[in-house]
């Protein structure tokens, strides 16, 4: 690096990080009133899903790819390109707008560009944290990071309701242009250190080799494969809840904008919840015991909003608390296995193939949603994929050997090991 981590760099960092917040509060706000628009005019849950599907597909399959050029090129140029790019991606959306061209098709597609300027994005923001923040200040920086993301996406679908209620929706979209000009004064004025580039010729090749390499690491240990099966098939069913919601708030409760506000702002809020029962406990004796009785607790929310009255919409968003509320300590949870149970020389490799499996089947899951709703409704689907992530619990704790991933490190004795703080996945 040109420069190590110090309070200087760290002050910088602060005021990109600020910056970064405004233009996470304009994305939150141009996703949710362009999902209520696709609900509203269309009505179809196919679409629905084709729109989420469409606007994941290029984060799981660019990102891993894009990840060779991060470390390669200039960060701060990367940063600056992405979210110029996101901009302009949305002045065409308004462009059509404004000339009266609302077809529902080419907008989806045009809006699932974003995707691809955040596959470059989302992973170059992650890369600068440990350049600029100094070690002792990672941890609290990294909670500090997710309390005010949560709080963000709280307010912006609060944000977008407000403003669906009185402006059309080419006038809320410049809400994404001005976040982008907050965010890229502070781009412009920081500086970004650099890293030096030596031996990545030699090493952009080695995809295939390190893939295997990352497959033995898990493969070593007995269980933990069956565990990252069963994370990808709950991430698989538990879909549809997220994808089909707008649809099912609008549709079989007669909902508004502001209805689908308040289920997504319970949501965040136990989202953070969540987050904060899983940094408040360093050690947790059985982990695997945890991650399925929170899958389970996280079905009976599936359950909880599928039942609910018509209208009842706080109801709804109870149970999609308790299921949101559960996201940080299963994912805290599997991840700090992986930390414990793999070799430090191989945790970037199977890191990557665990991300990489674990978030394929997503789009997967938003795909069939739409022509599953449409053939049973969405409630029937929603209480038969609950029923299916029960179900799948069962049978692993039952038939496999996902409980012999132990405690203890297989690189380092259990009295020398050491407490790793995660950060949860969003």
């Amino acid at each position: 690096m040109d420069s190590i981590a110090s309070n200087k760099t760290f002050s910088r960092y602060l005021l990109f990080w600020i910056g970064q917040l405004f233009s996470i509060l304009g994305s939150s706000i141009i996703h949710f009133v362009i999902v209520w628009w696709i609900t509203v005019v269309t009505g179809n849950a196919v679409l629905l899903g084709v729109a989420n599907f469409m606007g994941m597909l290029p984060l799981i399959v660019l990102t891993p790819i894009f990840g060779v050029f991060i470390d390669k090129w200039n960060r701060k140029i990367i940063i600056a390109i992405a979210d110029f790019c996101q901009a302009l991606i949305t002045f065409w959306i308004i462009m059509l707008f404004f000339l009266g061209i609302e077809a529902v098709i080419p907008i989806i597609f045009i809006n699932s560009l974003r995707g691809v300027c955040q596959a470059f994005h989302f992973p170059t923001i992650k890369a600068i944290i440990p350049i600029m923040v100094p070690k002792d200040k990672l941890s609290r920086m990294n909670a500090i990071d997710y309390l005010f993301n949560g709080i963000v996406h709280i307010a912006g679908p609060v944000i977008a309701a407000i403003l669906l209620a009185y402006l059309p929706i080419e006038i809320i979209l410049w809400a994404d242009i001005l976040t982008f000009t907050v965010a890229i004064i502070p781009l412009l004025i920081i500086k970004i250190p650099t890293i030096i580039k030596e031996k990545v010729e030699e090493k952009q090749f080695s995809f295939l080799k390190d893939f295997s390499l990352g497959l033995d690491g898990l493969k070593q240990v007995p269980g933990l494969v069956i565990l990252l099966v069963l994370i990808s098939v709950i991430n698989f069913l538990g879909q549809p809840f997220g994808t089909l919601l707008p649809l099912f708030i609008e549709s079989n409760h007669s909902g508004e904008a502001s209805d689908l506000a308040v289920v997504m702002v319970l949501m965040q809020i136990g989202m953070i919840i969540g987050a904060i029962v899983a940094s408040s406990k360093k050690d947790w004796n059985n982990r695997v015991k945890v991650i399925s009785s929170c899958i389970s607790i996280s079905v009976i929310g599936y359950v909880l909003s599928a039942l609910s009255p018509p209208g009842n919409f706080i109801l709804i968003g109870i149970g999609g608390m308790i299921r949101a509320g559960m996201v940080p300590l299963i994912n805290t949870n599997f991840l700090t296995i992986i930390q414990l149970h793999v070799p430090s020389e191989k945790q970037g490799k199977v890191m990557s193939i665990v991300l990489s499996l674990a978030w394929a089947v997503i789009p997967l899951g938003s795909l069939i949603s739409g022509p599953i709703a449409e053939a049973i409704g969405i409630v029937p689907l929603y209480l038969t994929f609950a029923i299916l992530e029960i179900v799948t619990v069962i049978i692993v704790l039952l038939t496999t050997n996902v409980r012999e991933v132990r405690y203890e490190t297989i690189y380092e004795s259990k009295s020398n090991r050491k407490n790793i703080e995660l950060e949860p996945i969003e």
